[in-house]
């Protein structure tokens, strides 16, 4: 399985039916479709997975308040549970209006780049950094979306603006209350030594953090085993994803999670029986 993929309805190039049926060529018993705060690509992935012999695993990746770098997947919710929608459709909002200042930095730099060669990359009604990247890529300004993030759209950099984010502590209770599982995601991007992390998700097992994501694209061996066993002690779900956004992160691979393959189904079980 893999557990952590990105469709047009966030930052990903391909549309939800597309992941689903590279998922399926690709051999997967289970895809987690979680797009950067929005549910809108899952009645598609759901309709395109229906008797695929694919099983699809309702997500979403949510942008939480932290210290460093730190996102929240949530997966197994109701999607039609109308809080959670009503919380992203805000964070949607605030993003629309963070784009249009960010477009008028890039505009400020001198560089050509208008809301409809954003549009034209995107692929889907959500815009975000990775398509102002690949349209500086395409004006030749940079010759790479690493490049365009690392000299203009990272944080610090010059047309960066923060967007908005819940805090860990709201964001878990979203996605209890919705009846999914709330699971940190690649958790070395909080750049926090083990002693310091594990007191951390002890915290937030309290306040009903549910898993950790330890079997990740980019973990080493060494992160991978820190993790696990951080999880075992803790006593919250492992789980295991790629991070896959297709053409904006050509490096990772869908079904490329962990030792050159997939994560096992087995931890899909242990993640279902998380749901309270």
């Amino acid at each position: 399985m893999d557990l952590h993929a990105h469709t047009t309805a966030s930052d990903g190039s391909l549309s939800p039916a597309e992941l689903v049926h590279l998922a399926v060529s690709c051999g997967l018993g289970a895809l987690g479709v979680t797009d950067h705060d929005t549910l809108a690509g899952l009645p598609e992935a759901l309709e395109s997975a229906s008797g695929c012999g694919i099983e699809l695993v309702p997500g979403v990746e949510l942008s939480v308040e932290y210290p460093g770098h730190f996102h929240l997947l949530g997966y197994l919710f109701d999607p039609a549970y109308a809080p959670l929608d009503d919380r992203l459709r805000y964070l949607r909002d605030h993003r629309a209006s963070r784009n249009v200042r960010m477009l008028e930095k890039i505009q400020e730099c001198g560089l050509p780049i208008t809301l409809e060669d954003v549009r034209a990359e995107a692929g889907g009604e959500v815009l975000g950094r990775p398509h102002m990247a690949k349209a500086l890529v395409r004006k030749g300004i940079v010759d790479s979306v690493k490049e365009a993030f690392n000299r203009y759209l990272a944080d610090g950099r010059p047309c960066h603006v923060p967007k908005a984010k819940l805090t860990p502590e709201e964001g878990i209770a979203l996605i209890r209350a919705a009846g999914g599982v709330p699971v940190m995601a690649h958790p070395f991007t909080l750049k926090m030594d083990p002693e310091k992390l594990e007191a951390e998700l002890c915290r937030l097992k309290e306040c009903g953090l549910g898993g950790i994501e330890c079997y990740y694209s980019q973990h080493s061996p060494d992160q991978q085993n820190l993790f696990l066993g951080i999880a075992r002690r803790l006593d919250l779900v492992a789980t295991g994803g790629s991070d896959f956004h297709g053409d904006t992160k050509p490096h990772v691979h869908l079904g490329v999670v962990t030792g050159g393959g997939p994560a096992s189904l087995e931890l899909l079980d242990r993640l279902k029986a998380e749901r309270r």
